[in-house]
């Protein structure tokens, strides 16, 4: 069925990933085979590669949920989307840090996202793109949307990072972890323990569990939740250096964020917003536990930090704010 054959009065909803690279191909594969959006549109101005990514999607479709996937160098190809994706941007390479790529990432944004605004003005903005931060911050200031409608991806995998780490270490499903990551998706970010639970136990009181030797395993101490901490911030250094690029678990957290968007979940997700206000700290964006729905991110969740956390997430904010001052922001 081609895009012009859905039904007439029939509400669709229609995704637009921007960058065709190994982030944004998967991250519409990611969303096709969730059944996130009844359309998804891919873009880049490497036409012959949209165009390839578009087709080999595409070939199987009759193996995920019924959905349209198009590509192609036109902008045009966004028009009306609910939700616009931005993963194009300079590709980070083995040593270098996220911050290392902010200023071509946002000369990118700036050439680029005026266009995808006249085109799509009603949708919401997930800024994916490294140093996602910063990145969200100068899109925010280049565009003029308000705060709720354009947001970063955050610490959203981050998170998922530190719960798989935390279920492998205690033995417990990671469906039965809750824990977030909160601050600079990047070196500064901070783990958020004191508000974690394992299966409603506070994860600070985690006695571990009686294992079938009758012996105790997966205890939780300050030595392994350091060992934990560090695991997550150094994970995407270790996967760039082996393969060149994470792209999975990205594209499905992404995948995420999108039906949190798209179906009104209004879920609590560690995305990447402009604060005010937010435990005193403002004018900067980072991730706290923020509720995601169809109108953008919305209510900010004041979670419980220790003096430790609070005192990290500010020191967090300040360093992001030194680099946006360095790109004139």
């Amino acid at each position: 069925m081609g895009l012009d054959a859905v039904p007439a009065g029939r509400r669709t909803t229609k995704l637009a990933v921007v960058g065709a690279g190994s982030v944004g191909s998967t991250m519409a594969y990611a969303a096709l085979m969730r059944g996130a959006a009844r359309t998804v549109a891919l873009y880049d101005i490497n036409a012959a590669k949209v165009e390839a990514e578009a087709l080999d999607i595409g070939h199987g479709i009759q193996f995920m949920p019924m959905a349209d996937v198009v590509g192609s160098d036109d902008i045009a190809v966004c028009a009306g989307a609910d939700v616009v994706v931005v993963t194009a941007g300079a590709k980070q390479k083995p040593g270098q840090t996220r911050i290392d790529l902010a200023e071509a990432t946002i000369s990118l944004v700036r050439s680029i996202l005026p266009r995808l605004v006249e085109v799509a003005p009603d949708a919401v903005y997930v800024m994916v793109t490294n140093p996602v931060d910063i990145v969200t911050y100068a899109a925010l200031k280049i565009s003029g949307l308000p705060a709720n409608q354009l947001f970063g991806s955050g610490t959203v995998l981050d998170s998922s990072r530190l719960r798989y780490l935390l279920a492998q270490h205690t033995g417990v499903a990671v469906q039965n972890i809750h824990a977030y990551i909160a601050g600079e998706h990047g070196d500064s970010e901070i783990p958020l323990w004191s508000s974690a639970t394992i299966g409603s136990v506070p994860l600070m009181q985690w006695p571990g569990v009686m294992g079938p030797d009758g012996r105790v395993e997966g205890r939780l101490g300050s030595a392994d939740r350091k060992r934990i901490a560090e695991e997550v911030v150094n994970s995407a250094y270790r996967i760039i250096a082996g393969k060149g690029a994470t792209n999975y678990a990205v594209a499905l957290a992404g995948s995420r964020i999108i039906e949190a968007v798209l179906n009104d979940e209004r879920r609590v997700l560690p995305v990447s917003s402009l604060l005010d206000g937010y435990l005193g700290i403002s004018d900067v964006c980072l991730s706290v536990p923020s509720i995601v729905g169809r109108h953008g991110v919305g209510a900010r969740l004041e979670v419980a930090m220790s003096d430790e956390e609070l005192s990290g997430l500010r020191s967090s904010a300040e360093a992001l704010r030194s680099v946006a001052r360095q790109f004139g922001l």
